[in-house]
């Protein structure tokens, strides 16, 4: 697909990974819609930036563990936009909990953000999709949706869940909407950390012995959205933490 002149939405990007995503987009003539949930002023921040890059963006708010907003977001997306042709499900929640400390309010809201809202927001995007036109989803996942952290039980279970769903979407929306996941390693440290976290973590379990970077993480958005014949995929951007 070529990205200029397109409209992509892309939620959770106010900041973090979905903000350099958004910011990709943009940079390759994109017309990014900047999705938030409470993050207000970044999400405006990145709206500037794009703008000062010489592209169209606008700020939409919604709370995607209500299912009400989640076509709500797709339409006025498209009412605002003219059209939509990108959908990147970025937005997420990661709690540490495992098997013991999870509880029944832990498990719903990491599935309800994580695995309910991306499937339902497809949907609503796959209906506004004309039949001769060409799309694309592409979904933020985790290695741990094929390698499980039992530290992390409902959000890796969610991440396995989004990794499914990938493959069944890119079944169910051929030909005309290609569906593909990537799944980052240790691209950002955790909000109450520092990069020597990072550091350190590269240093006990990443083979290439370095943390990665969101630039890494929007190269592989951009790959994938060039690409004519790939679907159902998913791209690690691990440094091969995923296999060590």
């Amino acid at each position: 697909m070529e990205l200029q002149g397109r409209v992509a939405l892309v939620t959770g990007s106010g900041v973090r990974i979905g903000r350099a995503l958004a910011l990709a987009l943009a940079g390759e003539g994109a017309q990014v819609v900047i999705h938030y949930h409470s993050s207000a002023e970044p999400a405006q921040d990145t709206v500037d930036e794009i703008c000062a890059l010489g592209q169209h963006a606008i700020r939409l708010q919604a709370d995607l563990s209500h299912f009400g907003e989640i076509r709500g977001l797709i339409d006025r997306a498209r009412t605002r936009m003219g059209r939509l042709d990108v959908l990147v499900n970025s937005a997420a929640m990661f709690e540490a909990a495992g098997v013991a400390g999870t509880s029944e309010r832990n498990w719903e809201r990491h599935f309800a953000l994580n695995l309910k809202a991306p499937f339902f927001l497809s949907q609503a995007f796959a209906a506004q999709v004309a039949g001769d036109e060409r799309a694309h989803i592409v979904n933020i996942a985790d290695w741990r949706g094929v390698r499980p952290d039992p530290e992390y039980m409902a959000y890796s279970l969610t991440k396995a869940g989004l990794l499914a769903m990938t493959r069944a979407l890119a079944l169910a929306l051929a030909p005309n909407i290609q569906v593909n996941a990537i799944a980052p390693g240790a691209i950002l440290p955790p909000p109450a950390e520092g990069q020597q976290y990072l550091e350190d973590l590269a240093e006990q379990r990443i083979p290439l012995q370095r943390p990665g970077s969101p630039d890494e993480v929007a190269k592989a958005l951009i790959y994938l959205l060039g690409s004519d014949f790939v679907t159902g995929e998913t791209v690690f951007v691990t440094g091969a933490e995923h296999l060590a």
